[in-house]
């Protein structure tokens, strides 16, 4: 049963379940070294169709600019992100995955993968789709 910490226990049994995804999903990640944090900046630079400004990585990722900062400067340490000069703008840098940016990252993908695969193992089809309308019509009444 959730903690109580809204006035609708559906809202708190949510929050809590998607709580526990992230906490299960990071445990398999930090095993690879990884983070979800991580992963999620590496999949917004992987699936760009150009290298990305700090600024457009943090708008997409829905995190604060520091955040984005303090991610990218990780993984540019361990040499998975380069930052190049951009080609008109000489104030700004762009990030580009490197090539063991795109091993790790692809390494990460297939780790989240299986965890969320088994996570949600006890689910049938049926129950996922029905699970998916549930939410999307959350998704409609506060989009």
């Amino acid at each position: 049963m959730a903690v109580q910490g809204s006035s609708d226990v559906l809202v708190d049994e949510l929050y809590e379940t998607t709580h526990g995804l992230r906490q299960f999903v990071e445990a398999r990640l930090r095993e690879k070294g990884a983070s979800v944090a991580r992963l999620r900046a590496l999949r917004m630079l992987a699936s760009a169709e150009e290298p990305l400004r700090m600024r457009d990585l943090s708008e997409r990722a829905g995190i604060a600019a520091r955040t984005a900062t303090t991610i990218v400067d990780s993984l540019e340490r361990d040499a998975l992100v380069e930052r190049v000069r951009h080609p008109r703008d000489r104030r700004a840098f762009l990030l580009r995955l490197t090539d063991e940016g795109r091993r790790c990252h692809s390494e990460a993908e297939d780790v989240d993968r299986l965890a969320l695969a088994e996570a949600t193992a006890r689910l049938s089809a049926p129950d996922r789709e029905q699970l998916r309308t549930l939410l999307a019509r959350i998704r409609e009444a506060t989009g």
